[in-house]
């Protein structure tokens, strides 16, 4: 059995547009109406986003940025008003061309997608520029991500890294996960496995699964870090508590060999039947791999101790559930 290692290039590509941001808060900033403005805040706050919907557009037809933002908002989630991401994108757009970041940053999103507006990537890239250029994180990483995969722009692993880099410096976790990916594979940057770890690690500790997963794995075969299966079952733990069938399916790997956990055939059972579960459709031929791997640890186990690991995996599978 091998480790199950990193995907490879390939996970810029099929995970970039999946974790695609929008800005998903409300404008707090105190404006010109700041006492309007505070009790539509606190409206919203309190659960009765009628009343905040009413505020803000009342406030948003007198040109209040803020509120044009924060009532795009509402209308993209449906809180107050119906759910209409046309009308939001014309709020978007409002406070957008007033210069701000937010707004322009979800604007892009929305021609990004193809909410409210018929799908644009170049109208997606000229916002998120915009928005990027004020240092919007967001942003920023969207950005990059459009550049990675060479919508709308040609594709330019260089400037996405530019991108992701603003980002990643603001403390943006996607961001630091991604530019950590780009090092990893010398997309755009020279390969350097001690960077990727650097990188990996500050997105690792916001709680980024991937970048766990990721982490441990460069502490499993010892790419710019000194190998330490301890250190990599650390992070692997972390990852599959948050559903990662990639950690979960290396923990499965370390259990059965006992590299840095004692050997134990059961846990091991446990890590690739609940990998097997969790590895989607699309992912075939690495759900029979995680099935093959616990089939050949079952071959080598009492009934018993299957037993004994199907229960532990519905014990986990059911505090997931619960989560």
């Amino acid at each position: 059995m091998g480790a199950g290692v990193r995907e490879g290039k390939g996970m810029v590509r099929c995970l970039a547009f999946s974790l695609l941001t929008l800005l998903l808060s409300l404008s707090v900033v105190v404006t010109a109406h700041a006492e309007q403005f505070g009790d539509a805040l606190d409206a919203y706050l309190r659960g009765d986003w009628g009343e905040a919907s009413r505020i803000f557009k009342t406030l948003a037809e007198q040109g209040d940025a803020d509120a044009q933002f924060n009532l795009g908002f509402l209308y993209v989630h449906g809180q107050g008003v119906p759910q209409d991401y046309a009308e939001a994108v014309k709020w978007y757009r409002r406070a957008a061309e007033q210069g701000k970041a937010a707004a322009q940053s979800n604007l892009g999103y929305m021609y990004n997608v193809g909410q409210g507006v018929p799908q644009d990537y170049a109208e997606a890239v000229t916002w998120y520029r915009k928005a990027a250029g004020q240092g919007h994180a967001d942003a920023q990483y969207n950005l990059g991500v459009i550049y990675a995969e060479g919508v709308g722009v040609p594709r330019d692993y260089a400037e996405a890294v530019k991108w992701y880099r603003k980002a990643a410096e603001q403390g943006y976790a996607n961001a630091q996960f991604y530019l950590a990916v780009s090092y990893d594979n010398g997309q755009g940057v020279p390969q350097d496995y001690a960077e990727a770890v650097k990188w990996y690690r500050k997105a690792a500790e916001q709680g980024f699964a991937m970048a766990q997963h990721n982490l441990g794995t460069m502490y499993h075969i010892g790419h710019g870090v000194p190998q330490d299966y301890a250190e990599a079952v650390r992070w692997y733990r972390r990852a599959a508590a948050q559903g990662d069938a990639d950690a979960q399916f290396n923990l499965g790997f370390l259990y059965f060999h006992g590299q840095g956990v004692p050997q134990d055939h059961i846990l091991a059972h446990m890590s690739f039947h609940l990998a097997a579960s969790w590895f989607p459709a699309t992912e075939e031929k690495r759900r029979e791999r995680a099935v093959r791997n616990r089939d050949r640890v079952a071959s080598e186990m009492t009934p018993e101790q299957i037993a004994e690991a199907q229960r532990l995996a519905r014990e986990w599978q059911s505090m997931e559930e619960a989560r």
